[in-house]
């Protein structure tokens, strides 16, 4: 193929091939997707197996036709449960079978009153956890559609910019640096073309690209003609033909490889599972006891089931899988709302025992914004201020730009092949590299405007920037004479020039050393350095590497990093305040990684980074020991953050671990937290994460913990404000029993007590606000149950004054000569006030209610007035009186009741008290 071609700029194609359409019914199209050699074809070959037009692209005909024969181009997700199998597992759970069972033997006794009421209770909870479940995968699918890239197509011989989604084999995609590859491509046109394919293949570097055929047997890292999705053009021009889509990709492929995900197991599963077994033993145990001490005394085995039913039914706390489902999901909201999206519910609470995140550094650390920082001009250091794309800043002392300063930011401008723009939102935006975009956006701090500049110093030539060469060359025509401008790595121009500009912009004599320690210095500091240089010429120059290989005038550095976001640098202080280690793995410098990381605060001054050749001559017992003194790991290869993981995890560390590439995914499921970044994250990573971030910013990862550490509280809270009811419930009845007096309550008004308070006031601890001192604790480790000693005694007290209460009233109506509905109503309403005050003590399980504020969660208003209507109810309307066996009381004894409740809250208050001060 000859480079003198009209093929623009020694850009290379294939003979034109006929289009589709005029293939006729006749033609016959490979299965794209399906052939796995497309490497091995000649790009034009390829084109014709496809039915393809290099040159036209395919019709909209053409395109329906294949659109509906290979369906949307994206991976199709991982089937989950279908809502049959997810509402039956809801009743999957010991308690529930407790209550499952408990409701049919009260059925086959005929107590159909009873029986519908426990059967309604489990039906409540299984559609509430239902309902629950199914919010964090729609907010998943939602995120999903939300970060849909587009994509340039050629159709019908005219350029087109649709969604990546709408692609079909066939089609004809144009590249540019920047663009993130939709499908897999067999490339067909390439003008210094190079890939970042790390995300597929591991491999950190850029790839360059070409279109000519490859042996059958090159692998997959080295097909140079193949574009693969999910890969990102840093550099160059090029057209690709789509060979596959969606799960026929490579990346599709390794997504279907990869093993089913093992059903999460959180600290907080595990310690319900042991919770839940214990509390069936002790209620089994009770119920057993109840009955049998009945008999003995005399009673019928009648009376004393439903006695053992009462027992069972009030000690079971109903609404517990209710309240974990409920809490588990406020907290996915809430995380929502602060830009993490949570896949599965009980992911929530292990960020709560998170001890350690390890972290990406570009993007979720770092702006991802390449910011010029520096510029060494003239010899004269300059600093710049500002950050990201918007030229918001100013150079210096904001003083008139002039000399060599205004030369080097000129050939910043000049030599750049980037776009800097404003949306409509005063956002601005890169279109290209990100490096040349960071030397448009200081010079438009200096009040230079590429637009401007381009049309009064116009393009004739250039030579792009090769790996090889590492510089790039343009050609300006400036009044009437030519002048050629350099960018590229120091050392190269360097050695190409023979003289500089001084700070005034009159050419001396090159003061090499010094500018030498200028890149060193700027270099230490973590900076990307580029070095200016220029070539002035006659009236007709020639631009090519022998014309350039000398005589240039040197202008200056730039020197520019990726900063640091501001809020990161606040996330990770908060971290360190909460006990948690933050750890950088890059595929970055050692030194630019080690420069944010300091800035940071990650790394003390006097720290070093592990790179990854080093890792890789450690075994895993010094990986081990390494891990917990290392906190930055630079040019580290995706497999190797597998091994990182496992030896923090060794360490007894609960490791939260962040990640985007298609190699990422195995570290991100070992990780106890697997968390993938919702911008530029692949679909592969996003599937193996346990948690997505819609903004890719490391500030979402500690609002997570925060809100994890958050619902964690919410939930004791729940179990030590429930817990006292059902246990005082169960020592009711197996008082009255060992006494051989009648029951208090009878099992249909427990249900009721049960339900109404755990829906009403229970679940408004859910609603809590986060605690003040939560980022301030050390994070909760693994073993340490559910419940402490402290918890435990408080959950006994309150146990015991609700059955001096009830129990006590009760007897005294009976005394005073009240009816047995009217003794039992007080019993009842006794639980019910009980609660309520005690719902003020579990607001905060070490303050009191004065402290967190009366009305800074006011759920449990509405709840409590909730409660005292429908109490009312219960206690006044006919109709419910003769379903729940109740009857209406005075004013005497509701101020009995009242007082039952007050004097428990004060002796949990003074408990409470008592133990802060110890």
């Amino acid at each position: 193929m000859n480079g003198k071609s009209q093929a623009t700029e020694g850009e290379r194609r294939p003979p034109r091939q006929p289009s589709a359409a005029a293939a006729g019914k006749g033609s016959t199209m490979s299965e794209p997707g399906r052939h796995a050699d497309w490497h091995h074809l000649a790009a034009d070959e390829a084109a014709t197996r496809l039915s393809a037009s290099c040159d036209d692209g395919l019709g909209e005909d053409e395109v329906r036709s294949r659109r509906a024969e290979h369906g949307e181009n994206r991976i199709t997700p991982k089937p989950g449960k279908g809502p049959l199998l997810r509402f039956a597992l809801q009743f999957v759970q010991p308690l529930v079978l407790v209550l499952l069972l408990a409701g049919t033997v009260t059925a086959f006794l005929g107590e159909w009153v009873d029986s519908g009421v426990i059967f309604g209770v489990t039906l409540i909870n299984a559609v509430i956890g239902f309902i629950q479940e199914g919010r964090a995968e729609s907010a998943l699918a939602a995120l999903a559609r939300s970060v849909s890239s587009e994509v340039t197509v050629l159709r019908g011989g005219c350029k087109q910019r649709l969604p990546s989604t709408e692609l079909v084999p066939g089609d004809v995609v144009l590249l540019a640096a920047g663009d993130k590859v939709p499908a897999d491509l067999r490339l067909f046109r390439t003008k210094d073309l190079q890939a970042i394919e790390s995300a597929l293949t591991g491999e950190s570097t850029a790839v360059a690209k070409h279109d000519d055929a490859l042996p059958r047997e090159t692998v997959l890292a080295d097909r140079r003609n193949m574009a693969y999705a999910g890969t990102v053009m840093i550099t160059g021009r090029g057209a690709g033909v789509v060979v596959a889509t969606g799960d026929h990709t490579e990346t599709g492929r390794i997504s279907r490889l990869i093993a089913e995900a093992p059903d999460l197991t959180t600290p907080l599963t595990r310690k319900m599972a042991v919770f839940s077994n214990w509390l069936l033993i002790a209620i089994g145990l009770l119920a057993v006891l109840t009955f049998a001490v009945g008999i003995w005394r005399g009673s019928s085995a009648f009376e004393m089931f439903m006695a053992a039913v009462a027992l069972a039914v009030g000690a079971i706390p109903e609404g517990l899988p209710a309240a974990m489902t409920i809490t588990l999901a406020i907290g996915v909201s809430r995380m929502a709302r602060r830009r993490a999206i949570i896949r599965k519910l009980p992911a929530v609470e292990t960020l709560g025992s998170t001890t350690v995140i390890c972290s990406d550094k570009t993007g979720t650390l770092t702006e991802n914004q390449m910011t010029v920082r520096e510029v060494y001009a003239g010899g004269v250091q300059t600093t710049v201020s500002g950050s990201g794309y918007s030229p918001t800043g100013q150079i210096g002392d904001g003083g008139e730009i002039t000399g060599a300063l205004r030369e080097c930011l000129l050939a910043g401008v000049l030599c750049n092949d980037a776009g800097l723009s404003e949306d409509e939102g005063g956002h601005w935006q890169i279109v290209g590299d990100p490096t040349e975009g960071a030397l448009l956006v200081v010079a438009r701090k200096a009040g230079l405007a590429e637009d401007s500049l381009l049309k009064s110093h116009p393009r004739r030539d250039e030579i792009p920037f090769d790996s090889t060469r590492q510089y790039m060359a343009t050609l300006h025509e400036i009044e009437g004479r030519q002048l050629a401008y350099f960018k590229g790595a120091v050392e190269q121009l360097l050695a190409r020039s023979t003289s500089m500009l001084d700070a005034a912009g009159r050419p001396v004599e090159l003061r090499r050393e010094e500018i030498e320690r200028a890149a060193r210095r700027m270099a230490a500091d973590g900076l990307r350095v580029l070095a200016m240089a220029r070539l002035a010429g006659q009236q007709t120059m020639a631009l090519n590497e022998s014309s350039v290989d000398a005589g240039l005038e040197f202008i200056g550095l730039v020197g520019m990093i990726d900063p640091p976001r501001p809020q990161a640098i606040a996330a990770v202080s908060t971290c360190h305040a909460a006990g948690i280690s933050v750890k950088m793995i890059t595929g970055d410098h050692a030194v630019t990684a080690l420069s944010i990381a300091r800035q940071l605060k990650i790394a003390r001054a006097d720290e070093n980074a592990l790179s990854g050749s080093e890792l890789a001559t450690i075994d895993d017992p010094g990986l081990c020991r390494a891990v917990r003194e290392v906190n930055v790991f630079a040019r580290v290869e995706p497999e190797q953050k597998l091994r990182l993981v496992r030896a923090l995890q060794s360490n007894g560390e609960v490791v939260a671990m962040t990640g985007d590439g298609v190699n990422d995914a195995p570290a991100l499921k070992q990780a106890d937290i697997g968390i993938a970044m919702g911008m530029a994250g692949t679909e592969v990573a996003k599937d193996a994460a346990d948690m997505v971030l819609t903004d890719d910013d490391f500030a979402a990862i500690e609002a997570a913990v925060e809100e994890g550490r958050g619902v964690y509280d919410n939930l004791v809270k729940f179990i030590t404000w429930t817990l006292p009811t059902n246990f005082g419930e169960g020592l009711v009845i197996l008082a009255a029993v060992l006494a051989g007096a009648t029951l208090p309550i009878t099992p249909l008004q427990i249900l009721w007590i049960n339900m109404t308070t755990a829906v009403f006031l229970g679940l408004m601890l859910a609603f809590e606000p986060i605690e003040e001192n939560v980022m301030r604790r050390a994070p909760r480790r693994p073993g340490t149950p559910i419940l402490d000693q402290a918890l435990i005694w408080r959950i006994v007290l309150v146990s015991v004054l609700l059955l001096a209460g009830s129990f006590g009233l009760f007897l005294r109506e009976l005394a005073q000569g009240q009816s047995l509905a009217e003794a039992r109503t007080v019993a009842l309403n006794v639980f019910v006030v009980v609660e309520a005050m005690y719902l003020f003590n579990c607001r905060s399980l070490t303050r009191s209610a004065l402290h967190v504020g009366l009305f800074s969660n006011p759920a449990v208003w509405y709840g409590i007035a909730t409660m005292v209507v429908l109490q009312a109810l219960l206690t006044y309307l006919p109709l419910l009186n003769r379903l729940f066996a109740t009857a209406p009381i005075g004013v005497r004894q509701w101020l009995e009741i009242f007082a039952v409740g007050v004097l428990a809250y004060l002796v949990v208050g003074a408990e409470k008290r008592l133990r802060e001060d110890r």
